[in-house]
């Protein structure tokens, strides 16, 4: 048996997607001195509030590892504050400070312009139906193997 060709190959397929959506936003990012990853975590902390590393990792998509990497980072520049949670001493939270949420704000405008443009380009409709479409496909887990 072949595997399937990679041009109808739903992994490759949503890479390419993504990196031409990308290609778009990457520039604004980069102008900020910030990377994709850090941008992730920006705003999944900025509208969320706060979370703990492991919520933050899985809402981020990135891994455990790379995590730590991008919130010294981050921390570093003054962009996220660690704090104790009040319950449970053993957990940090995570939380986007006030400079933060000014970076985000500033980065917002250019944000929403690109956004209406590939709403422009690939048509309102279609671009929520496929939001919807890939929100349940992020929701499917795999079958267990045994």
């Amino acid at each position: 048996m072949k595997p399937r060709p990679t041009d109808r190959s739903l992994p490759m397929a949503l890479l390419r997607a993504r990196e031409t959506v990308m290609t778009h936003f990457r520039p604004l990012l980069a102008a900020h001195h910030v990377t994709e990853q850090q941008w992730r975590v920006l705003r999944v902390l900025g509208e969320s509030g706060p979370l703990d590393a492991t919520q933050l990792a899985v809402r981020c998509c990135i891994l455990r590892p790379s995590m730590t990497l991008i919130l010294r980072t981050l921390a570093a520049r003054k962009l996220v504050s660690r704090k104790r949670h009040a319950r449970d001493g053993r957990r940090l939270m995570l939380e986007a400070t006030p400079r933060a949420m000014a970076l985000i704000a500033k980065v917002t405008p250019e944000s929403n312009s690109i956004y209406s443009s590939i709403e422009a380009s690939f048509g309102r409709d279609r671009l929520s139906q496929l939001l919807d479409i890939l929100e349940v496909l992020g929701k499917m887990r795999p079958k267990q193997q045994r």
